[in-house]
C-alpha cells in the first residue's frame, strides 16, 4: 500500500507542477497580449492626434490665405488708384508668406497621411496658384485680372472643403 501511496503522491505532485507551470505560462502570456494591446493602442492614438494637428493646421492657414483673397476683392471694388496698387502689392507679399506657411503644411499632412488626404492637401496647395497668378495681373494694371481673380477663390474653397471632407474620414475611421 505504501507503494501505491508514494506513486499517487508523485502523480500528485508532478500534476501541481505541471498546473502551476501552465498557469503561469498563461499568466505571462496574457499579459504580454494586453501589453501589446495597450502599445498599440496609444501609438494609434498618438497617430490620430498628430494627423489631427496636422489637418487642423492646414485648414487654418487656408482659412488665412481666404482672409488674403477678401481683402483683394474688397481693394478690387474701390477706385483703383495707385495706393490701391501699392495696398495690392503689399498683400501680394503677405500671400507669399502665407503660402510658404501652407506649403509647409502640405508637406507635414503628406507625411503623415494617408494617401487620399495628402492629395487633397495637395489639390488645395495648387488651388492657390491661380488667385496668386490673378493678383500679380492685377498690380501689372490687367483689366481681366480682377474677374479671374474673382473666379478663382470658388475652386479655392471648393479644395478646402474637399481637404475637410478627406480628413474628416480618415479621422473618424481610426
Amino acid at each position: 500500500m505504501s507503494d501505491n501511496a508514494l506513486w499517487i503522491a508523485t502523480l500528485t505532485a508532478g500534476t501541481a507542477v505541471l498546473a502551476s507551470w501552465v498557469t503561469s505560462w498563461g499568466t505571462t502570456r496574457a499579459a504580454r497580449i494586453q501589453a501589446d494591446t495597450v502599445t498599440t493602442a496609444q501609438r494609434e492614438e498618438r497617430r490620430r492626434e498628430v494627423r489631427r494637428t496636422a489637418y487642423a493646421d492646414l485648414l487654418e492657414q487656408a482659412q488665412r490665405l481666404g482672409d488674403l483673397y477678401r481683402q483683394v476683392s474688397d481693394l478690387h471694388a474701390a477706385e483703383g488708384t495707385e495706393a490701391d496698387r501699392a495696398r495690392l502689392a503689399e498683400l501680394r507679399e503677405r500671400q507669399r508668406d502665407e503660402y510658404s506657411r501652407l506649403r509647409h503644411c502640405v508637406w507635414i499632412v503628406s507625411l503623415e497621411g494617408p494617401e487620399t488626404v495628402a492629395d487633397a492637401a495637395d489639390a488645395l496647395r495648387h488651388a492657390t496658384t491661380p488667385p496668386y497668378r490673378a493678383l500679380e495681373a492685377m498690380i501689372e494694371g490687367d483689366p481681366s485680372a480682377p474677374d479671374r481673380f474673382l473666379a478663382s477663390r470658388a475652386p479655392f474653397w471648393q479644395s478646402v472643403i474637399a481637404f475637410g471632407a478627406a480628413a474628416r474620414e480618415v479621422l473618424q475611421e481610426t
